[in-house]
């Protein structure tokens, strides 16, 4: 596994989870493109630094709080795995969200260019032509 690869998949998440939006955004390519968990259902797509604004943007008017919690990496070439969770709590409704998620970090020189969220472990695994067994 390459080390440097999965350091900056780690670094992303807690960047995301201390809402560092500059921090975020430092680990992107110009033409980075993030696909969230939710876009089967919300059908939208972040391009760019101003899509990640848009996207810390939205998790801050709707949630008190939104955690990825990794459990677990795995690595193919340029193409990192993270097996883990979603915590959260709405804003407005209290709601208490705790999902499995799945994200995939297609990296490019040491960048990443695109993440696509998963709620599905095995829907993640087989985005990077990865399987559960492995």
């Amino acid at each position: 596994m390459s080390q440097e690869n999965v350091d900056v998949a780690k670094q992303c998440i807690d960047a995301f989870n201390a809402r560092q939006v500059d921090a975020f955004t430092a680990l992107t390519t110009p033409d980075f493109v993030w696909s969230p968990s939710m876009v089967a259902v919300e059908g939208e797509v972040f391009e760019g630094s101003d899509g990640i604004r848009r996207y810390f943007d939205s998790l801050s008017s709707a949630w008190e709080r939104f955690l990825i919690v990794p459990d677990s990496f795995r690595e193919v070439p340029s193409v990192v795995v993270m097996l883990g969770r979603l915590s959260g709590h709405g804003k407005n409704s209290g709601v208490p969200v705790d999902a499995s998620l799945g994200m995939v970090f297609d990296l490019h020189d040491g960048r990443i260019a695109r993440i696509r969220g998963f709620l599905d472990h095995a829907e993640a695994l087989q985005a990077a032509n990865l399987d559960s067994e492995s």
